[in-house]
């Protein structure tokens, strides 16, 4: 017999139980499938066996490793059918690229038509094997083995990938005779699948899965031309430098080439910001850029680069700091918990701010404010700016793109800037990195080297962070006259080297480990590269140090 510890009490099982039956005893309890255990603080599958003595939580898809394992779960039932309805032989590719609308972009390419009659073809193929509960089986094979599987299906990235892993053994997924390697946990069977939908969208078609918050329903499809251009123009840039997969940057740093890379990525960059620069200078009265973006998006550094360029054409940009706005701490509002809520746009002097705009733009002198973090009151120190006839104001904050913020300025005086750390590199075809995982890992860096923050205490408050972004942010990208990917394709590999010590000195027994021992199962895919080739303006200087602004 084999005893557990659930909500409270030992509860018995025999010796062959899986966790799948346990999970199915206590579904009840919970409006929403239990897709995985943890025991003991680590995460397992419903497929198996109960283990004595563990002390059980269930999770769904309303927490993060839920989600992700319902999202990985979806693509292979996708793969599997597309290949399925389309055959083998016509197939060349099915990429799952980015994040789009609330939903994942998948390019497929081959011999066939993609088209609305070929994806309901697939949808009804998907949802055969959900109602028929397929096992989604795994198995571990050595590396070697694995690595000539992936060949032999011409998973070219999968094969390339495996060549520089240390691990002796690979787990592999299998529905039917359809197998395939995935970054992460899977579902027990096709039937926990319930909720999906394909959509056909540009020059492929979007997944579309339910999101955290709301697990049994799928969101609307919110097409957002102006983000799936630049992402799409990332992408490209992989492609034309046939760099868009984790195997492909491995062999560039081990072939020595990696500086090449370093400076081919940094002068695309420093041309795009330049192309924005030129841009604003065209139209005269543009005189207040206002640049707005997710958390470690690099604002600080793409403000200072973006500036230089302003100069270069004959502008005097000044930069102006939104935070420097902020009401006193003790006129903040609270979030539901209680805290400060210094994301939201009422921790701000919205009317002060208008008024000394307006009053910039009108030409007066105007004393601007300074935010004193440690008091936590507005003070003014004499610093007093007048704007001439080539002078420009270079505006940053969360808000920026928010015409709340800034509802008495004229749209045609403004030039709005989003930006974000849109990551360009997948691990394979089938196997996305998110941009949060990109962010979170400079946020982690750049929290410790600055403020003395922990990785656990990073981790702990990244939800808090994204929970602002998604109110605050996202729902404005659109608004942007320009969108700016500050997302270098080199980064996680030169950034595995400060994250992985912060990322170790997280205890065991924290809630915050699974996190850490996921994102190092992650940054252990990437080869190191020495941060010294990286130049001094690069926007990852802002969170590894050594940069010159």
């Amino acid at each position: 017999m084999a005893r557990v510890w659930i909500d409270g009490e030992w509860e018995e099982y025999g010796d062959n139980t899986r966790w799948k039956e346990v999970a199915a005893v206590h579904q009840d309890r919970y409006p929403h499938d239990i897709l995985l255990v943890k025991v003991n603080g680590k995460l397992q599958e419903l497929h198996k066996q109960v283990v004595d003595g563990g002390k059980v939580q269930f999770v769904t898809a309303k927490e993060e490793p839920g989600i992700q394992t319902y999202f990985r779960s979806c693509v292979l039932l996708m793969l599997r059918s597309f290949y399925d309805v389309v055959g083998k032989e016509r197939i060349d590719r099915v990429e799952t690229e980015f994040s789009i609308g609330n939903g994942y972009f998948v390019k497929p390419t081959g011999d066939f038509k993609l088209d609305a009659e070929l994806l309901d073809k697939v949808k009804e193929r998907m949802r055969e094997l959900v109602e028929s509960q397929v096992p989604i089986c795994k198995r571990s094979v050595n590396t070697d083995e694995a690595i000539e599987l992936f060949h032999r299906h011409k998973m070219y990235d999968k094969e390339r990938l495996f060549r520089y892993r240390r691990v002796s053994r690979v787990n592999l997924y299998r529905i039917g005779g359809f197998e395939d390697y995935y970054y992460g946990y899977m579902v027990e069977n096709t039937g926990y699948l319930k909720y999906f939908d394909l959509i056909l969208y540009e020059h492929g078609f979007v997944l579309m899965i339910p999101r955290k918050s709301d697990p049994c329903r799928l969101p609307a499809f919110e097409p957002q031309k102006k983000l799936f251009s630049v992402l799409k123009e990332s992408f490209g840039w992989g492609e034309r430098l046939n760099l868009n997969n984790v195997g492909a940057l491995n062999e560039q740093i081990a072939s020595g080439r990696v500086k090449q890379l370093v400076l081919i990525q940094e002068a695309l960059q420093e041309k795009k910001i330049g192309e924005i620069a030129s841009k604003i200078a065209s139209q005269p009265s543009k005189k207040l850029v206002m640049i707005a973006g997710p958390s470690s998006s690099g604002k600080t550094t793409f403000s200072h680069r973006l500036s230089i360029q302003l100069e270069a054409m004959g502008l005097r940009p000044h930069p102006i700091e939104v935070d420097d706005y902020f009401v006193n701490r003790e006129d903040s509002p609270r979030d539901e918990k209680g805290d400060y809520d210094y994301e939201a746009l009422e921790c701000l002097d919205v009317r002060q701010f208008n008024v000394d705009m307006n009053r910039l733009l009108n030409g007066e002198t105007v004393e601007l404010p300074y935010y004193n973090f440690k008091t936590g009151h507005r003070e003014y120190r004499g610093e007093r700016l007048r704007l001439g006839k080539d002078e420009i104001l270079v505006i940053e904050g969360i808000h920026c793109l928010n015409d709340r913020l800034s509802y008495t300025l004229p749209r045609e005086n403004k030039f709005k800037i989003y930006i974000s750390a849109l990551t360009q590199l997948n691990i394979d075809e089938h196997n996305r990195i998110p941009s949060t995982d990109g962010r979170l890992i400079r946020r982690m860096v750049r929290d410790a080297r600055i403020r003395g923050t922990s990785a656990l205490e990073t981790i702990r408050r990244w939800p808090s962070v994204r929970r602002g972004e998604d109110r605050n942010i996202f729902p404005f990208q659109e608004e942007a006259d320009v969108m700016f990917n500050s997302a270098l394709i080199y980064e996680l590999a030169m950034l595995k080297q400060y994250a992985e010590p912060l990322l170790f000195g997280i205890p065991r027994d924290s809630e915050e480990y699974l996190e850490a021992k996921r994102l190092l199962k992650f940054l252990d895919y990437f080869l190191g590269v020495n941060p010294e080739i990286i130049p001094k303006n690069s926007i990852l200087r802002e969170f590894i140090g050594g940069g010159c602004f």
